[in-house]
């Protein structure tokens, strides 16, 4: 006679099984920074060493300074207790435009047939050529957003369609 059958779950030794969470964070340290003002800052430090701040402390610079990944660079510090600071740090891809496509955010995809171009959300005709260079120097078809950093520097990410 056939044994009954286990509806349980068979996880074996290894536990759940799935993927695990991307990483957040390139680098993460730990400053004293008692001169800061505030309990948190978001900013971003550009690839010639600018620094804009975002949100929270009012100077990031010393905060900033403290990490050894090279820029550009996004990073959020938290205060932790007293004059200690939690800063982490991830790299960001900049390019600058030479032509400004206007707005503050740009979608741009190419599916192989059909380009599409979103500037703050509405649909338009006009191209970026710039990022779509970037876009087809990495893949056949590809999705390009763009955020406004400062000027012609836009944040840029890159994936395939």
């Amino acid at each position: 006679m056939p044994l009954p059958h286990d509806p349980g779950p068979h996880w074996g030794e290894v536990g759940i099984h799935g993927l695990h969470r991307q990483r957040e964070w390139d680098e993460v340290t730990v400053v004293e920074a008692p001169e800061v003002a505030g309990d948190d800052a978001w900013f971003v430090v550009l690839a010639d060493g600018g620094i804009l701040r975002e949100e929270g402390a009012a100077d990031p610079a010393v905060l900033a300074a403290s990490l050894t990944l090279g820029p550009p660079l996004r990073a959020h510090a938290v205060r932790r207790d007293g004059a200690l600071w939690a800063v982490g740090a991830r790299r960001i891809e900049t390019a600058e435009l030479s032509r400004d496509p206007g707005g503050s955010r740009v979608e741009l995809s190419w599916d192989g047939v059909e380009r599409t171009v979103r500037i703050d959300g509405e649909p338009t005709l006009a191209g970026v050529p710039e990022l779509e260079r970037l876009g087809a120097a990495r893949f056949g078809a590809y999705v390009v957003t763009a955020a406004r950093l400062v000027g012609s520097i836009w944040e840029v990410a890159i994936a395939p369609l």
